[in-house]
């Protein structure tokens, strides 16, 4: 599993455990169990055999582990195969590989800052120029 980073600015080796605040300034890759807060300008990988229950806020996520906490990514969010998260998933990009198990709300943003719920049912008005009154005679109903 190849970083897209230049390096790996700091490491919690596998058997190692870490509670607390993280905030750093470049790449963070875990091997070993965290729980506490994780920010980071750069990317985070959470490897295989990583264990982290937390919310994480960095500019992209890679999880080849195990999440328990929201992931919240500014460029993108690559979740590997052997990758198991709890919680909800937040970025412009989220790619998903078979055998990854998610119980959460995906939202992928492609890179708008708006409100995306309100952005999509713009469009969806815009793109007919009629209302979802189509929708309400036919006896289907958009999902909330």
């Amino acid at each position: 599993m190849a970083s897209r980073s230049d390096g790996i600015n700091s490491t919690i080796g596998l058997g190692s455990t870490f509670e607390g605040k993280f905030f750093i300034s470049g790449a963070l890759r875990i091997d070993g169990k965290f729980e506490g807060e994780i920010r980071t300008d750069d990317e985070l990988t959470i490897g295989p055999a990583g264990k982290v229950r937390t919310n994480i806020v960095a500019k992209s996520i890679v999880v080849a582990g195990t999440v328990i906490g929201n992931l919240k990514a500014e460029e993108e969010v690559r979740l590997l195969e052997t990758g198991k998260v709890l919680g909800d998933i937040r970025a412009p990009v989220v790619n998903i590989s078979r055998g990854v198990i998610v119980q959460g709300n995906i939202i992928i943003t492609g890179g708008s800052s708006k409100d995306i719920k309100k952005l999509i049912e713009d469009s969806y008005v815009g793109s007919s120029g009629k209302s979802g009154d189509s929708l309400a005679k036919s006896g289907d109903s958009p999902k909330k």
